[in-house]
């Protein structure tokens, strides 16, 4: 399964869907504001695959020293492929 998340970690959005995927074990997308739970220490515990929209961490300033080394980086392209191929996609919080 995967989650898509767009909100931020302030947002009750954004930790509900972080939530979920930790009830769930499922994996996440981070994309939009989203991309702030990529933060270092952001995802304590979280013990699935993380990936995240590389363009939207471009955007908003995001260097790689600032990101978890365990997330994996994906483009457009790559973010309909996974979709593709997981079973069931829910999003976006």
């Amino acid at each position: 399964m995967l989650i898509i998340v767009k909100s931020s970690p302030e947002t009750p959005e954004g930790k509900r869907g972080i939530k979920l995927a930790i009830d769930m074990t499922a994996n996440v997308v981070l994309i939009q504001n989203g991309v702030y739970f990529a933060l270092k220490n952001k995802l304590n515990g979280f013990m699935g695959i993380i990936y995240v929209l590389e363009d939207d961490i471009i955007l908003r300033g995001l260097r790689d020293e600032e990101i978890e080394k365990n997330i994996k980086k994906l483009d457009y392209d790559g973010l309909v492929e996974l979709m593709i191929k997981e079973n069931k996609v829910i999003g976006t919080f």
